[in-house]
């Protein structure tokens, strides 16, 4: 088994599809919460309009929550099969004539590139932002206020040198010590 943030997260929902199929009514959550963004990008490029890709994507989950018994768990990845749906069932809205203007044409709908980060790379985002906010909020205070403000919010030593009334060399020093220990929390801390 792998650590690797986006292997855990396809599994993660891989498995939660399969919780669906059998008639988990909580992993429907899960799912939306883990994909909503990417499927509502697709149905969105498709339809050119935010309230139809938003009737597109209620129509995606209330489709998966009567027939999650489809998906085949060895067939591929659940965010590859999902985004499939999500496109199949935007240009039915385009085939059927529930959208109004602006949609692409349903010849040019299979063409329409997804440029979207992948799900499981947004998730992988959301868990490293969270490791480091982690390791952050373990250093010490000033020298936590002192990342935050260099790194966060784009202050030069000296600027932080002189609003915190600290030398120079010591501010160097402080914020050099504290990315070391944060380096080193990020290398061996998992969560």
């Amino acid at each position: 088994m792998s650590n690797d943030p986006a292997y855990i997260a396809r599994e993660a929902l891989r498995a939660a599809m399969i919780r669906l199929a059998g008639g988990d009514r909580s992993a429907l959550g899960e799912i939306y919460t883990a994909t909503h963004a990417k499927l509502f990008g697709i149905c969105l490029r498709i339809l050119n309009d935010r309230k139809e890709a938003e009737d597109a994507l209620q129509d995606v989950y209330l489709t998966l929550w009567r027939r999650a018994d489809r998906y085949d768990p060895s067939s591929g990845s659940p965010i590859s099969w999902l985004a499939i749906f999500a496109r199949n069932r935007a240009v039915d809205r385009l085939r059927t004539g529930k959208v109004r203007k602006g949609a692409v044409p349903v010849e040019e709908a299979s063409d329409v590139a997804d440029v979207q980060p992948r799900a499981d790379a947004l998730l992988e985002d959301a868990e490293q932002s969270a490791r480091i906010h982690h390791c952050l909020g373990a250093l010490e205070e000033p020298t936590q206020s002192s990342i935050r403000s260099a790194f966060l919010e784009g202050q030069t030593y000296a600027e932080l040198s002189e609003s915190t009334d600290t030398p120079l060399g010591t501010m160097k020093s402080r914020i050099r010590r504290g990315l070391a220990k944060l380096k080193a929390c990020l290398e061996t801390d998992p969560s």
